[in-house]
């Protein structure tokens, strides 16, 4: 039994792999993401269940004690955090994967040095590998996720000559790396690299704005794969290789999906501290007006979209600040049941994470065949009667396609101009992330309802019901 036991671990990876690849590609669409998330899920038991079974397996109890409590945390996790609190969730997940494969990796070298053990070049590059992607991801997400939950300042935070500092600490990093090849039983070098990934973690992220966490969520995610990968290849196990490449890869590729849904590159939004102050400029600029607003009250608001023929939602992170899926969902209700068609324009960088609006849309049950992408929903706008946008900004600013100075040129944009007659609601009138003043709002066929999200869609929704 014992000699076929190795082939048959092997055989469960392959089989374990394949789910994950599918689950991978039933995540590209709303309507088959649950079904993805489950084979994806069967797929890591497997792999789990195949690795215990491994001989290299020293203390089952720990494993499962380790499981009982790791499930517990999912659990209440799954059933305590809000759903606008998912990228927060997000960031640390991403940075406990990448603790995961950082410690994996300090744990072999110790392993190794305690058993008088030599250990390769090629082993101690992978280690070192691993601590350095593990520790960025790490710190890098808990980073993240101060500034998506308000401990830290969303803003960029700069210092003089910050990018000169990175890059010193960086060449420090590979300074060391080069001699611990040569010294590898030095501890004191050991441990001092790992505290300078941890720094380069912090140092990667601070800089970066609060609107360009989706981006920035993506790249972590990427990182955690890869370190995945190398603590595969620190421990020689071929599951966690594949299972780190495939997240690695996905994630990098997500990430470029973001950075062409903002037409901004990778280097550009890590960078160019976009979000600060210096960074709006042209025309369109915070502290220039492009005219007066209009508002409206919610009973003139309800007016209009009761009696129109076709409405298009635009919801944006004002939306899920607010927690006001649900309410949006009733007053989609109430539409349709007049005989008004509903349809959702989700724009892809909308909110603090990737597919953040298809989220909380799919927990206020939203039907999938309602959700538009950008590139399905911008020609339909022209024939639209009222679109409604709820706390989205530059996502839908028209500068964005002529004002060459504003930093958000050129920046694919959901086309809510086009549409007969557009309602946005926004708590104020302050400008989006990028710092400057949304065209939109001032345009004549706009009206304002100010207030928050979840309070002037139950009113829109109360006031309809009366119609």
């Amino acid at each position: 039994m014992d000699e076929f036991l190795p082939s048959g671990i092997q055989l469960s990876y392959l089989v374990a792999a394949s789910l994950f690849i599918l689950g991978l590609k039933k995540l590209g669409s709303p309507a088959t993401a649950r079904q993805g998330n489950q084979s994806a899920a069967i797929g890591m038991l497997l792999a789990v269940v195949a690795t215990m079974l491994d001989r290299q397996v020293l203390s089952y109890e720990v494993i499962l004690i380790g499981i009982a409590i790791g499930s517990a945390i999912g659990a209440i996790a799954a059933y305590k955090v809000e759903m606008t609190a998912m990228p927060q969730m997000v960031g640390i997940f991403n940075g406990l994967g990448g603790a995961a494969s950082a410690l994996v990796a300090i744990a072999e070298f110790w392993r190794v040095l305690n058993a008088g053990e030599f250990l390769s070049v090629t082993s101690l590059v992978t280690i070192l590998l691993g601590i350095l992607i593990g520790g960025i991801t790490l710190t890098g997400s808990f980073v993240a996720f101060a500034k998506l939950q308000g401990i830290m300042p969303g803003a960029p935070i700069q210092f003089p000559l910050q990018q000169v500092f990175n890059a010193i600490i960086l060449i420090g990093f590979l300074a060391g790396s080069g001699y611990f090849l040569f010294v590898p039983g030095n501890l004191p070098v050991f441990f001092g690299l790992v505290g300078v990934s941890l720094l380069l973690g912090i140092l990667f992220v601070i800089p970066i704005g609060g609107g360009d966490m989706p981006v920035v969520i993506s790249l972590l995610n990427s990182y955690s794969g890869l370190a995945a990968a190398a603590a595969g290849f620190v421990v020689n196990n071929n599951m966690l290789i594949i299972a780190g490449a495939l997240v690695g890869a996905s994630g990098i590729i997500l990430t470029n999906v973001m950075c062409k849904g903002m037409n901004r590159s990778l280097a550009n939004v890590l960078f160019a501290a976009f979000g600060s102050e210096a960074a709006a400029s042209g025309s369109s600029a915070a502290g220039q007006s492009l005219g007066t607003m209009k508002s409206i009250d919610s009973e003139e608001g309800a007016m209009m979209l009761g009696y129109a023929r076709s409405i298009a939602i635009v919801p944006g992170y004002g939306m899920a600040v607010a927690q006001a899926q649900h309410a949006v969902r009733e007053l989609a209700d109430q539409l349709e049941s007049m005989g008004v068609e509903v349809k959702y324009a989700i724009h892809p960088v909308a909110g603090r994470m990737p597919g953040h609006m298809n989220v909380l849309l799919a927990e206020a049950n939203v039907p999938y065949t309602q959700l538009y992408d950008m590139e399905d929903i911008n020609p339909q706008f022209d024939q639209t009667d009222v679109a409604l946008v709820i706390g989205a900004n530059d996502v839908v600013n028209p500068a964005a396609r002529h004002d060459k100075g504003s930093p958000i040129y050129g920046m694919p944009i959901l086309e809510v101009d086009k549409a007969k007659h557009t309602i946005v609601i926004k708590r104020g009138m302050g400008t989006g992330f990028s710092g400057v003043q949304n065209e939109l709002f001032f345009q004549d066929k706009t009206m304002m309802l100010f207030g928050s999200a979840k309070d002037v869609v139950a009113q829109l929704a109360a006031e309809v019901k009366q119609l």
